[in-house]
């Protein structure tokens, strides 16, 4: 049976029950994320041993360590790793949950325009994080570790404290994440009709400035990090205009083909009125 996108639905559900309906699936979503937070809290060790690995590899096997400097410091960064993990992990349930309670009230070809960016959300945003974990943050680590030694007669050695830690980790996968989010904004954007490929493109030099700038204020302060994600997000904007001029290329040949079919139905029909007389 082929997939079917449905239309709005025939029934017109007063206000009590859409409240109702919203508040069984934040329940169902708090819930998943509930499940999910319990679940991440058992193996949370493990989860911050994987966050922990880049600076592990900066360092060299068996060299440097992570202090924390309050008594129950250890313990608030497991909460926050297994929060932060429990999140992505219950992330599916949470935009299904989203998904039905807004779906019925969209026109099938309303749908069909929002899936597509609803399943590149989380893709993109994936992509944005591998890229903090496997590239800058290798990168950027040893760049940091470099200022020990002897500084003025002065040994400094680096010594992270966990929190600390913990919180430049998310910085960096939330900033790579949420940034590489940039052609599903500008898609949106598109399909609203509130900027046009051709607005975009004249303002490409100011797009580039503003590119950089971001970089420079979600990121650490080195230039390695900044680089690396001002890079891809030149890319990704060039990529969505490729992806507008596409879609306005589309939906002119849509408009062609109905404006094409509007003109041969109406020279028809009088052709269909003669023949009745």
């Amino acid at each position: 049976m082929a997939f079917k996108i449905s239309d709005l639905d025939d029934t017109q559900a007063p206000l009590m029950e859409h409240l109702i309906e919203l508040r069984g699936r934040l329940v169902k979503a708090v819930l998943a994320l509930a499940v999910a937070f319990a679940v991440c809290l058992y193996f949370a060790d493990d989860i911050f041993g994987i966050l922990v690995r880049p600076l592990t590899e900066s360092f060299g096997e068996g060299n440097g360590r992570l202090v924390y400097t309050q008594l129950y410091g250890a313990f608030f960064v497991e909460i926050k790793v297994a929060l932060f993990a429990a999140f992505f992990v219950s992330f599916p349930i949470i935009a299904n949950q989203l998904w039905a309670f807004v779906a019925p009230g969209l026109y099938a070809r309303e749908k069909r325009a929002f899936l597509p960016f609803l399943i590149a959300t989380p893709v993109l945003f994936t992509m944005g994080a591998c890229l903090a974990y496997f590239v800058v943050m290798p990168l950027a680590f040893p760049w940091f570790l470099g200022f020990q030694g002897n500084i003025g007669g002065i040994d400094a050695e680096a010594l992270p404290e966990m929190g600390e830690y913990l919180d430049l980790v998310m910085r960096f996968i939330l900033a790579f994440g949420i940034s590489f989010l940039l052609p599903v904004l500008l898609m949106l954007l598109n399909r609203a009709g509130l900027v046009s490929r051709d607005q975009l493109v004249s303002a490409r030099r100011y797009v580039i400035v503003l590119v950089v700038a971001l970089a420079a204020v979600v990121t650490p302060p080195d230039v390695i990090s900044q680089l690396v994600l001002a890079g891809p997000l030149l890319f990704l904007f060039e990529g969505s205009l490729v992806l507008m001029k596409i879609t306005e290329r589309r939906d002119a040949q849509r408009k062609e083909e109905e404006a094409a079919a509007d003109e041969d139905s109406a020279e028809a029909a009088p052709v269909s009125d003669d023949k009745q007389d």
